[in-house]
């Protein structure tokens, strides 16, 4: 079996940096809490990644780290909640960096990661309320992994059922539409009947706007 490109980069950036490392199971999608998709979706993710990682890090007598910062603060990300009961700490807040300073900083180290674009979980594509399966989280990947191989790196691919709404940065807006045929067959592909492009552009978290927090 071929190995997954995300795979490939891992293991070349532990290599670069001297790392060690390992995947994690999880199993977030058995509890119904998280499937049903309510606003505290990410707090049953974290639950269950905390669980996972918590006999890891005993035995190595290690404390689970996150690489949550400063901006992230402002967001609704109840998953940090779960992570700080279960004793995981955010040393980028306690050093008080936003996402531009961790971005600069890596620049100053010469760390190729610099300027990768955020990758939330797919989970977040789809709007509170919308079970979480398997099946969703395929279409949202397969789509996304379509738009990227026509050069779109950052971007969401929104999921409302049999359409997708793409949202880019606004100054590729028009990349879009000059592939338009292109970007239509790709996200169908992925078994969307309808295709749209967000004219608001790129918006991380944009779906917390429908909670009234």
């Amino acid at each position: 079996m071929a190995q997954h490109k995300d795979q490939i980069d891992q293991d070349a950036l532990a290599a670069e940096w001297g790392l060690t490392w390992s995947t994690v199971a999880t199993h977030e999608l058995d509890d119904p809490e998280y499937r049903a998709n309510g606003a505290d979706r990410c707090y049953h993710c974290k639950e269950a990644l905390s669980v996972a990682l918590e006999p890891i890090a005993e035995a190595a007598g290690a404390t689970v780290a996150l690489g949550v910062n400063v901006d992230d603060l402002g967001d609704h990300r109840p998953g940090q909640r779960a992570a700080m009961e279960h004793g995981a700490v955010f040393p980028l807040v306690e050093a008080g960096f936003t996402k531009a300073m961790v971005r600069d900083a890596s620049r100053s180290l010469g760390l190729r990661t610099a300027d990768k674009p955020a990758a939330a979980c797919l989970a977040s594509r789809l709007p509170y309320g919308t079970p979480v399966t398997l099946g969703v989280l395929r279409e949202v990947e397969m789509a996304e992994a379509g738009l990227r191989r026509l050069g779109f790196d950052e971007l969401r691919v929104r999921h409302h059922r049999d359409l997708a709404r793409i949202e880019v940065p606004l100054g590729r807006l028009g990349d879009v539409l000059a592939q338009r045929e292109a970007v239509v067959d790709v996200v169908r592909a992925a078994g969307y009947r309808s295709v749209t492009l967000d004219l608001e552009g790129f918006r991380s978290g944009n779906l917390n706007e429908a909670l009234d927090l």
